[in-house]
């Protein structure tokens, strides 16, 4: 169990920094296309860092997950 919970845990890590990474590139993309401001342009950036941030809220979830398994151990053994 405490493998699979650790495999989560860098997984959901991997998945935070991957999408943190697509969101940077996709602003890159869009602000090398158009430096004026675009509504189209501003749509496409909020969805990218909402993908983002849904990415951000499960590693918060596993991360808490974790955290009160590892507190339940402790718990128990001390």
């Amino acid at each position: 169990m405490l493998v699979l919970s650790t495999g989560m845990l860098v997984l959901s890590t991997g998945m935070m920094i991957t999408a943190e990474l697509f969101n940077t590139a996709i602003e890159a993309i869009c602000d090398f296309m158009k430096t004026d401001y675009d509504m189209e342009i501003g749509i496409i950036k909020d969805v990218a860092a909402a993908a983002t941030g849904v990415a951000i809220f499960v590693w918060v979830l596993v991360v808490v997950i974790k955290i009160v398994e590892i507190w339940s151990y402790l718990a128990i053994y001390l």
